[in-house]
């Protein structure tokens, strides 16, 4: 659930600047305060490529300074090595100053067969293997585990992650386990998150669920969450978290390449072209694709956040560069005439400013 872009455009000044990234919004009918950008913590957990313990740590001082204080992570990432890497440079903090999110529904268990190097995409040897478990004793026992590995004393965001084959023990075993440790406060907000949106909105109309993790899906590309858990949210009076808003790479660079990802495979001549032609229209209004690509989840009023990878001190530069760089809100309106978003793309940024 996160991208992990390796270029800085050109004309982006990425001196960090923590006064735009310190505003915060409330996750809805809880206490916990998001910061309005999130550091991403699966590319610490060797996403794709291995980034080193000290890179890992430079990242998070680097984002620290730059005002960021919400953090996610996960026991999929790395299988506990993002756990591991971003407990130890939050430890030294003061625990009452960040959130950090992690997530239940994969424990980690021995691999009985290692073959070497990880299957799922993270570049860690496989002496452990992700064994599914939403189950009440599964979720208590993944909670122990991040406390464990972070070797922090609480999560302050818990959300079940990719329940898309589970949706029955998520919502009826993992859920209320969550929410009771949610009302005893040992944890401050609970969730799911997914590259879906049609099961994250069943989580807010159907579930104790505070908050969700939309991965991908409502982005310059794709806007599908309008159809469902956007309107879920409001609803409800739920919020939403934004993750995945580059799709994979495709929107992470001022001009897409032929050959870029699109939702973790290889974008189509189409949506290449389409990219491009959304590319065009942002330079017509003095910004960039990628900018445009992380502003646009806050015109939506349930937004509370958006959450980006960041491998090392220059994407985290990157990432707060982009953030604060100011996108008119004639682009959308123009973006809208063009017919390259949904007419029904909220007409003034409500959330992410």
């Amino acid at each position: 659930m996160s991208d992990d872009p390796d270029s800085i455009p050109a004309h982006v000044d990425v001196r960090v600047h923590a006064e735009d990234v310190i505003r915060r919004r409330t996750v809805a009918r809880t206490s916990v305060e998001l910061t309005a950008l999130g550091f991403g913590a699966a590319v610490i957990g060797n996403l794709y490529r291995a980034t080193s313990a000290a890179d890992a740590s430079a990242a998070v001082d680097e984002a620290w300074d730059a005002g960021i204080r919400y953090f996610d992570t996960a026991p999929h990432y790395g299988l506990g090595l993002s756990e591991q890497r971003l407990g130890a440079a939050l430890r030294p903090r003061p625990r009452t100053e960040y959130v950090i999110s992690s997530k239940v529904g994969r424990l980690l268990v021995p691999n009985e067969r290692p073959q070497g190097v990880d299957s799922e995409g993270f570049a860690v040897r496989d002496d452990l293997r992700r064994q599914w478990d939403f189950s009440r004793d599964g979720v208590l026992r993944s909670i122990d585990d991040s406390l464990r590995r972070t070797g922090l004393d609480r999560l302050d965001i818990v959300y079940v992650h990719d329940p898309d084959d589970h949706w029955r023990q998520a919502a009826e075993e993992a859920m209320p386990a969550l929410a009771e440790l949610r009302d005893q406060g040992v944890i401050g907000a609970i969730g799911a998150g997914m590259n879906q949106s049609a099961m994250l909105a069943r989580f807010l109309r159907e579930t104790p669920a505070d908050v969700v993790m939309l991965a991908g899906r409502y982005t310059l590309l794709d806007q599908s969450a309008l159809d469902d858990v956007l309107p879920a949210a409001q609803e409800h009076g739920k919020s939403v978290v934004a993750v995945g808003v580059f799709n994979s790479g495709l929107l992470s660079r001022p001009w897409p390449a032929d050959g870029m990802k699109y939702d973790y495979q290889d974008a189509s001549p189409e949506l290449v072209a389409r990219a491009r032609t959304i590319a065009r229209v942002c330079e017509e209004h003095g910004t960039s694709l990628p900018t445009a690509a992380i502003a646009f989840p806050g015109t939506h009023p349930s937004t509370v956040n958006v959450t980006l990878g960041m491998r090392d001190r220059a994407q985290v530069a990157q990432n707060v560069a982009l953030h604060q760089s100011a996108v008119p809100e004639a682009l959308w309106d123009d973006l809208r005439d063009r017919g390259l978003i949904r007419q029904d793309v909220p007409t003034a940024a409500g959330g992410v400013p």
